[in-house]
């Protein structure tokens, strides 16, 4: 049975509120579900449980914290069963925020921040290009993020 089918309606709800605004207050988000904040904080924690929520904390701009160049890169891997190994090693390289195992050209495809263009260069080149079985990679480098979200719940 999927975990879909294990929320309610007021789970559905909850999602929706602390999706938008992760701070606000258990006493607002229950007001608007018409629960206690008791409830709501139950409830809260038994989807942490169900890991429907997953991480916390917040979320952090990367330019304010001098990361201006945001990019996508696309893996070529020697060969596709190696993915794990590469992705471990991948996941060592703290400026790779993001690590997909894709259909399609590539193998992998990451989402990478660096300071600048001339520090992106020496990610690519001194880090992902020369890990063992990685063949090539195709740099796509973001102009502007126009919007992020999280799934809808409704």
């Amino acid at each position: 049975m999927s975990t879909k089918h294990q929320l309610d309606e007021i789970d559905l709800r909850i999602l929706d509120i602390i999706s938008r605004n992760a701070r606000m207050p258990f006493k607002d988000v229950a007001s608007e579900c018409g629960i206690s904040r008791a409830a709501v904080h139950q409830r809260v924690n038994r989807m942490v449980e169900m890991n429907v929520i997953t991480g916390s904390g917040y979320h952090i701009d990367p330019k304010k914290v001098d990361f201006h160049t945001c990019t996508y890169v696309g893996i070529f891997l020697e060969k596709a069963g190696i993915y794990e190994n590469v992705a471990h090693l991948l996941e060592q390289i703290p400026e790779v925020v993001e690590c997909h195992y894709t259909t399609g050209e590539y193998a992998i495809f990451i989402k990478v921040y660096a300071r600048t263009n001339e520090h992106l260069k020496e990610i690519l080149n001194e880090k992902i290009q020369k890990i063992e079985g990685v063949s090539s990679t195709e740099t796509f480098i973001s102009l502007e993020e126009t919007f992020k979200r999280e799934v809808p719940i409704f």
